[in-house]
Formats: structure tokens, C-alpha cells, sequence
């Protein structure tokens, strides 16, 4: 039986008809927690964006068996200024479904910001938070949907110490029930968390 949830045989994708990567292989299993390292440079969002599917590889092949991905990305994409509260942005994970929201979801928003040590901030403006509290709030909207798969590109970007460790528990926890896939340029904290190491180097 086959257990992988993404498979990339040798694929190269890039920008503007330059490959930035080539020649990338990988298997997903269901309870993988694979940490992407690398140079500045080297491809390490190339991988993630192949992965969730925003970029097409310019050759090879990528075979997906779950459509349950959730994505935090390395910039923070929302407009600060736009008029939205925190359990909103949380709540904006689950767009694209047909189901009307229910007090379920209600429930997992407020389980989430508590694990995430935000519940305070609820009804918040997103642009009244730190950088910090933006990245924990971009973390309970990657999780609302109950991915498979959650993939995180520099993570630990904009927060301070003291969550980073937090996050890595929660992460560990998280692996239980879903795969990760995890960017860091910080080799010995990627090293530490997860079960495998990939370096990504261009090509």
C-alpha cells in the first residue's frame, strides 16, 4: 500500500524560464516530518510552492493523493490595513468549502488560538499585531482545515524565542495526525524536530 501523499519524480521548476531547482526526487509519507534546509537562494520556497501546488515544474511529475493542504507561507499575504479580526483570518482557512460555517468551526477557531496562547486577541484587528502574533494567527488558519499535510516555509520568521520552542512542541504533537514538511535556514533547530533532512542547493 502506498502511503505517500505527494511524490516528485525529478522536477525542476523555476521563474521567468530559469530553473531554480532540478533533478528533486521526493516521497511524502502520511507521518513524515521532513525538514527543508539550504542557501539563501537555493530553492527551498520553489520546493514549497511545488508541493502545494501554486507553481508547475517545468519537467517531471508530481502526483498528489490528498487535496488536504495547509500552507503557511514565509511573507505574510494579507493587506495589515484590511478591516478583519483575528477569528476571521483563522476562520478564511476554511474558504472554498461548501458546508456553512458551524458552531464546530466556532470551536476549533477558539481551540486553536488557546494552543496558540492567542485567545485574547480574538476579535483583534490584524492590524494592531506584532509580527509574532500575525505568524501564531497564519498557523491556526493553516490548521482550521484538518490537513494532511501541513507545510510551513520559515516558520519561526518574526517570533520570539520563547514560541519557537512552543511551536516545535506543538509541531511534534501535530505529527501524530498529519505529515510536515517544515523550511528553516536553522539547521541544528530543523535537525531536531524532524524525522528527515533535506538540503536544497539550486542547481
Amino acid at each position: 500500500m502506498n502511503t505517500s501523499l505527494i511524490t516528485l519524480r525529478d522536477v525542476a521548476a523555476g521563474y521567468d524560464g530559469r530553473d531554480v531547482v532540478s533533478g528533486i526526487s521526493l516521497d511524502v509519507q502520511r507521518a513524515d516530518f521532513v525538514g527543508v534546509t539550504g542557501p539563501n537562494g537555493g530553492g527551498k520556497t520553489t520546493l514549497i510552492k511545488i508541493l502545494v501546488g501554486l507553481l508547475t515544474p517545468t519537467r517531471g511529475t508530481v502526483e498528489r493523493r490528498t487535496q488536504k493542504i495547509g500552507y503557511l507561507p514565509q511573507q505574510n499575504l494579507f493587506d495589515r490595513k484590511f478591516p478583519i479580526t483575528v477569528d476571521e483570518v483563522v476562520l478564511s482557512g476554511l474558504q472554498g468549502r461548501a458546508e456553512r460555517l458551524s458552531k464546530k468551526d466556532l470551536d476549533k477557531v477558539h481551540n486553536l488560538l488557546s494552543i496558540t496562547e492567542i485567545t485574547d486577541l480574538a476579535r483583534r484587528p490584524i492590524g494592531e499585531l506584532s509580527g509574532g502574533q500575525m505568524q501564531r494567527v497564519l498557523l491556526c488558519r493553516a490548521l482550521i482545515g484538518e490537513p494532511e499535510l501541513l507545510v510551513l516555509d520559515e516558520p519561526a520568521t518574526f517570533i520570539d524565542r520563547k514560541f519557537e520552542q512552543e511551536m516545535y512542541e506543538i509541531l511534534r504533537k501535530l505529527n501524530e495526525t498529519m505529515a510536515i514538511v517544515m523550511v528553516s535556514h536553522d539547521s541544528a533547530a530543523i535537525g531536531a524536530i524532524a524525522k528527515r533532512v533535506i538540503e536544497v542547493g539550486g542547481i
